[in-house]
C-alpha cells in the first residue's frame, strides 16, 4: 500500500513540475479595425515569449470567422517563410508584413472587400511556449471611414483653438485702430491749438 502512495506522489510531482514549466505567450492585437472598401490595411499582431526566438521554430497562423458563422477558416501560415493563401476568400489579398524576430506576426490585407467583415485571429507558437489565447480583431469594412472619438476630439480642439485665435486677432485689430484713431485725434487737436495761437 505504501508503494502505491509513493508512486502516486511521484506521478503528481512530475505532473506538477511539467505544468509549471509550460508558459503562455502574450499575443496582442487591436480589438477593432475599420477599413474602407478597396484599401490596404495592416492587421497588427505582436507577441512576447519567455524563450529565445527562432525563425524556424516560431509558427504564426491566421484564421477568419465570417459574420454569422461559427466555423473558422485558416488562411495564412508562417514558419521560416510565409505561406499565403492560394485559394479561397483571401487569395491575392493576404500578404506577410511581420518580423517574427522582432515579435511581429502582422499581415496586410490588400484591396479589402465587404466579404472580409468578421473576426480575424492571430495564433503564435514558440515551443515550449504555448499561446493561451489568440489575438482577435473585429474587422469592419465600410464605404467611408467614420469619425472616431479621437478624430472628433481633434476637430473640437482644433476648432476651439481657431475660435480663440480669431477672437484674439479681432481684439488686436480693434486696439490698433483705436490707437491710430486716438493718435489722429491728438494730432488734429494739436493743429487746432497751433491755429488758435497764430
Amino acid at each position: 500500500m505504501n508503494r502505491v502512495w509513493i508512486y502516486l506522489f511521484s506521478a503528481l510531482c512530475a505532473l506538477a513540475s511539467g505544468v509549471y514549466q509550460v508558459e503562455a505567450m502574450e499575443v496582442l492585437t487591436s480589438s477593432d479595425v475599420e477599413a474602407v472598401n478597396g484599401t490596404n490595411v495592416r492587421l497588427k499582431c505582436t507577441f512576447k515569449s519567455t524563450h529565445p526566438l527562432s525563425e524556424d521554430k516560431i509558427t504564426v497562423s491566421w484564421s477568419f470567422q465570417s459574420l454569422g458563422k461559427t466555423s473558422e477558416e485558416w488562411f495564412f501560415h508562417h514558419q521560416g517563410k510565409a505561406y499565403p493563401p492560394t485559394t479561397g476568400l483571401f487569395k491575392d489579398h493576404a500578404v506577410w508584413s511581420g518580423d517574427v524576430m522582432k515579435g511581429d506576426a502582422s499581415i496586410t490585407l490588400q484591396n479589402v472587400q465587404f466579404t472580409f467583415n468578421g473576426t480575424f485571429s492571430c495564433h503564435v507558437r514558440n515551443p515550449p511556449d504555448i499561446q493561451s489565447f489568440a489575438g482577435k480583431i473585429s474587422f469592419k469594412v465600410v464605404q467611408k471611414v467614420s469619425f472616431s472619438e479621437i478624430g472628433i476630439l481633434a476637430i473640437a480642439v482644433g476648432g476651439s483653438i481657431g475660435i480663440i485665435l480669431l477672437i484674439l486677432t479681432i481684439y488686436v485689430c480693434v486696439r490698433l485702430f483705436r490707437r491710430k484713431d486716438n493718435d489722429m485725434t491728438f494730432e488734429m487737436d494739436e493743429d487746432r491749438s497751433k491755429d488758435r495761437v497764430l
